[in-house]
């Protein structure tokens, strides 16, 4: 029985309690209830206080309404005892054969035990990354990578559609910056002032001169020009391709460009001028976005008659909603951080709902320490530590469960000695280790010509229970992961589910010995490891990190 499981069933209850007017529930019952695994032994299975929660709707005092719960509940099927305590709570054991089915429910579900349809019918656009196609890809967009693409997995289990998207920004003067730069290499003049530096520059330069030769004989606009047309196109071809070999592709790459040359942004501001939501002022069009919580309003279109930054982003935004996306993702870096208010009223603005419609998520500086002092520079980058610096000192898999695996509005310290260790205090091959132990230990199961069988009833012993309790835990895990926009929680449950499977192995023989007969004790028992197998698998796939079969 899962806590799910679990909930409906004390929700069945409450609903016959009320029909034969047992208990009074003027609002009527609750559609869910609270499950909690209790912190000490000895206190059950699960705990729930939904009678403290519903005693005084129902004019009683908790410890009454308890009684009343507990009476009913400990005649339900798959319930072996309730005990009431304290003010209230409700202590419940599960029956072992219950208990226990939920290793045979969850081999059978496979690759799907823990989707849900929590985000049913929801179309979600998930903006990640977007670095600008300037050099390579940084830590801080490698962190959104991460992190955006398990939300996006943990989203998609969670039966919502997920359309993952990139905006490229070629609109602007860092592109500018950039081509301008490459031509500076080409010439071999210094740096321009505000330009970039670093190998990848010169990389680039001398790739676009090999492929267009005629460069070098154009005068200095057109040189530029063409510098920003094929040097652009060089760079992000290069990110697309670290970010592919990390494991992250995206559905769709918007073009800032496009927006400002099919008449998108002009739209945007027409339907904000329709809705009342703009005014003019010293030459000026302006966007009132104080009204809707900015600490201000802002310039939409400057009084020179150019577009402000803002305008681009009232037209991506009025674009997604268009292509019938419900919710809008945009995940920015903490320097980001003062863009929050003005997207939220630039929501407002149109009408929409903030946190809902649109929904802004920081992400906070990553370091990377090597010998325990700050990595600074990039041999080929120059002033930033980018993904390939991090994919090479500790490989695809430790670089996204080390970037997914903490809150991402929290800044984090990534030892790169300790991820590159195979040893128990490196989180990723703690839980990598304990699937590939479960595939052994299965491979070894097949040779001894031992199959795997639903014995519910046999899973009694303590760490049994422990381990079957912690994997019925993962459909909670991933909603709540979802809900909360937390990937790190799967990463986290993973590392506690790998020391519950090994606390069971090191007391439960799974396989026989020597010439010992196998048992339905043994057959349960590998039904429980196979489950576990899945479980370990799902988790990590939700991180994008490989569930290896041997290490």
């Amino acid at each position: 029985m899962t806590p799910d499981q679990l909930s409906q069933t004390i929700v069945d209850v409450l609903e016959a309690a009320v029909a034969d007017g047992s208990v009074t529930l003027p609002d009527g019952v609750p559609t869910t209830v609270t499950i909690e695994r209790p912190r000490q032994k000895g206190h059950g299975d699960y705990a729930t206080n939904v009678a403290l929660q519903l005693a005084k709707r129902a004019g009683t005092n908790p410890r009454a309404f308890a009684e009343v719960v507990a009476s009913r509940l400990t005649a339900s099927d798959g319930v072996a005892a309730v005990e009431v305590a304290g003010p209230g709570f409700l202590n419940i054991t599960v029956a072992a054969g219950a208990q226990g089915q939920v290793a045979a429910d969850i081999v059978a579900a496979g690759s799907s035990y823990g989707a849900s349809d929590a985000f049913a019918g929801e179309k979600i656009n998930l903006e990640f990354v977007s670095a600008n196609p300037t050099g390579p890809l940084h830590l801080g967009g490698v962190r959104w990578a991460a992190v955006g693409d398990a939300l996006g997995r943990i989203f998609t289990l969670a039966g919502a559609e997920v359309t993952r998207e990139y905006y490229f920004n070629d609109h602007g003067a860092q592109i500018d910056r950039f081509s301008g730069s490459l031509l500076a290499s080409a010439r071999k003049r210094p740096v321009p002032e505000d330009g970039y530096g670093g190998q990848y520059i010169h990389d680039i330069a001398d790739a676009v001169v090999e492929k267009h030769p005629e460069v070098l004989d154009l005068d200095d606009d057109k040189a530029q020009e063409l510098f920003r047309e094929v040097g652009v196109e060089m760079m992000f071809a290069e990110i697309k391709q670290s970010l592919h070999e990390f494991g992250v592709d995206f559905d769709v790459y918007f073009h800032e460009d496009d927006l400002h040359r099919s008449g998108a942004v002009q739209k945007a501001i027409d339907r904000l001028t329709e809705l009342g939501n703009t005014y003019e002022s010293d030459g000026a069009l302006w966007l009132r976005t104080e009204q809707f919580g900015d600490d201000k309003d802002r310039v939409v279109v400057r009084s020179n008659g150019a577009a402000a930054y803002l305008s681009g982003d009232l037209a991506y935004y009025l674009d997604k909603r268009e292509r019938g996306f419900d919710r809008c993702f945009i995940m920015l870096g903490a320097d980001h951080h003062g863009y929050v208010g003005r997207m939220n009223a630039m929501c407002s603005a149109f009408g929409d709902e903030p946190g809902k419609n649109l929904e802004i998520l920081i992400g906070q500086m990553v370091n990377l320490l090597r010998d325990g002092e700050p990595m600074r520079m990039s041999k080929r980058a120059g002033t930033i530590v980018t993904i390939d610096d991090l994919v090479g000192a500790i490989g695809v898999d430790a670089s996204r469960y080390a970037l997914a695996r903490y809150h991402s509005d929290s800044p984090i310290d990534i030892d790169l000695d300790l991820w590159s260790r195979a040893t128990n205090d490196n989180p990723v091959f703690t839980v990598q280790y304990a699937h590939a132990r479960v595939a052994s230990l299965m491979r070894n199961a097949a040779d001894l010509g031992v199959e795997a069988q639903s014995h519910p009833e046999l899973l009694t012993h303590e760490k049994e229970g422990e381990l079957l309790r912690a994997l019925a835990e993962l459909p909670r895990v991933i909603k709540a992961a979802a809900e909360l926009r937390e990937p790190h929680r799967v990463a986290r449950y993973l590392e506690e589910l790998a020391g519950t499977y090994h606390r069971f192995y090191d007391n439960c023989r799974v396989l026989p010995r020597g010439d010992e007969e196998t048992s339905d004790l043994h057959r349960a028992r590998l039904l429980l490891v196979d489950a576990t197998r899945v479980v370990l698998a799902n988790g990590l796939g939700l991180l994008g990190v490989s569930a290896p079969e041997r290490m």
